[in-house]
């Protein structure tokens, strides 16, 4: 039996409008969906914080089990819940895949937080005992956007209910579908208690709605960096926690000891993964000047090999843009570029949504695909002559969300990532990469830090309370 009805799949009644939801290889509809207003948000929450307390009262264990059960089912479901991420997001099988390996895991990893010790034992000048405890907030605001939608959506839910939290959910409207019902769906099955997770698929006028929400005191917010200081502007107006993630500009950097067999493969899959739409792809390509020339040579020649399509009709690489928007969003950005002076060395062009890896040459600071986040599969390549312009570039962006580093000498790629802010630093690899046990997140334009993840969520999402005990009552001088 599928797990996702189109004809029930929403439980709560919405008063937005319908919306179709849609194929973007195609422009066919998939189904339809409710979307929510502001209005909604209110009776959701409310709704949320009143299962919230006997859900944070239960054992552990019963958390625990839920979160575990619901990791089964996104393996137990996945071919359909791929067919949903290729279809409705653009994804390729291969990245639905990983969405899915990665929703399990965040289940599983977040099962184990309900269980972690909760506190300390602290001194005392007093006699007493004297401890901290970490207790759950109440109602989490999770926002999230199109592009994994699975991951973005359920990294921060799973932890949250397991933590003993209830969860408001919108997701974007484009994957309502595979980023916020699919999840509904699974918890509901896993045995979630009703009332729990609320899925609001809406508009800019719903989000507001849950961020300035009184009855929500931390928001998780996934998505652009100017859409993020919005966010982060409101909750801080209600002196509500905002955990951040956001835009990106990634640097690799391949350095001259570099072995070119085996880099192009790794830098044309940080840029082109996901037809570029991660807020971790590579968008700055930092070559040493020895191999740079050849370094463009090749890149473009793989880049001219992908092939695009249809991921749900056809073996492909790379799929079709979410939207026409940003269609025209990565095209400008490209013409813009070439008409500020850089070469095209592939790509470039594009049939309905579906572009072509690009490779951009000879780029400055005055190259729009340089500076700026496409959110597309364009590879922008630079020249540097020494690590101290390496640095000086890679650290040259607003951004701080990935890097990569390629080098023989692992100690030297370290050393050369300690003089660059980021958030994440991979040696000998691109800067695509995600695992449920790391902490995730970036610094300046990227975000408010490591607020996913591992030990991250207990933070995120727990409050830490201060709690003392007395055998007889205190005295006091008056």
């Amino acid at each position: 039996m599928p797990l996702l009805d189109p004809t029930s799949w929403q439980s709560r009644p919405l008063s937005g409008p319908r919306h179709t939801v849609t194929e973007p290889a195609t422009g066919e509809a998939l189904g339809t969906v409710v979307l929510a207003g502001a209005e909604d948000i209110a009776p959701a929450t409310e709704a949320a914080r009143t299962a919230q307390a006997e859900w944070a009262r239960l054992p552990h264990f019963v958390r625990a089990g839920v979160l575990r059960t619901a990791g089964d089912l996104f393996t137990a479901h996945a071919d359909e819940l791929r067919e949903w991420l290729v279809r409705e997001s653009g994804s390729i099988p291969g990245k639905a895949d990983f969405e899915l390996h990665v929703a399990a895991q965040e289940c599983y990893e977040a099962a184990a937080l309900a269980s972690r010790p909760a506190g300390h034992v602290l001194p005392s000048e007093a006699p007493r005992l004297s401890y901290t405890r970490r207790v759950p907030v109440g109602v989490v605001g999770v926002i999230a956007p199109f592009n994994a939608p699975l991951i973005l959506s359920i990294r921060s839910v799973a932890p949250a209910l397991a933590l003993g939290n209830a969860v408001a959910l919108k997701p974007d409207p484009r994957t309502a579908v595979c980023g916020g019902l699919s999840l509904a769906a699974v918890f509901a099955e896993a045995g979630l208690p009703e009332g729990l997770l609320h899925v609001l698929p809406g508009g800019p006028d719903a989000g507001a709605a849950l961020v300035t929400d009184p009855r929500v005191p931390v928001i998780s917010f996934t998505g652009s960096t100017a859409a993020g200081r919005a966010v982060g502007e409101a909750a801080g107006r209600h002196l509500k926690r905002a955990h951040l993630e956001l835009g990106g500009n990634s640097a690799l950097i391949v350095l001259e000891d570099a072995d070119l067999d085996a880099v192009i493969s790794t830098a044309a899959w940080g840029s082109f993964f996901h037809q570029g739409q991660v807020c971790m792809t590579t968008g700055r390509h930092l070559v040493h000047a020895s191999l740079y020339e050849e370094y463009v040579e090749r890149l473009a020649a793989k880049a001219d090999s992908l092939v695009v399509g249809d991921p749900h009709r056809d073996p492909v690489h790379l799929g079709p843009l979410i939207d026409d928007g940003q269609l025209g969003k990565v095209h400008g950005l490209v013409e813009a570029s070439t008409a500020a002076g850089a070469k095209l060395a592939a790509g470039g062009t594009h049939d309905r949504r579906f572009y072509r890896p690009t490779v951009l040459a000879a780029v400055d600071d005055r190259t729009p695909a340089y500076t700026e986040e496409v959110f597309g599969p364009v590879a922008p390549v630079r020249a540097f002559s020494g690590l101290d312009e390496a640095a000086a570039l890679a650290a040259a962006s607003s951004y701080g969300l990935s890097l990569g580093i390629v080098t023989r000498d692992a100690a030297r790629g370290l050393d050369l990532a300690e003089r660059i802010p980021t958030g994440i630093v991979h040696i000998n690899d691109q800067t695509v990469n995600d695992e449920a046990v790391a902490p995730f997140g970036g610094v300046a334009a990227s975000g408010t830090g490591a607020r996913f993840g591992g030990e991250a969520n207990l933070e995120a999402f727990t409050d830490l309370r201060w709690t003392t005990v007395r055998s007889d009552v205190a005295p006091y001088p008056f």
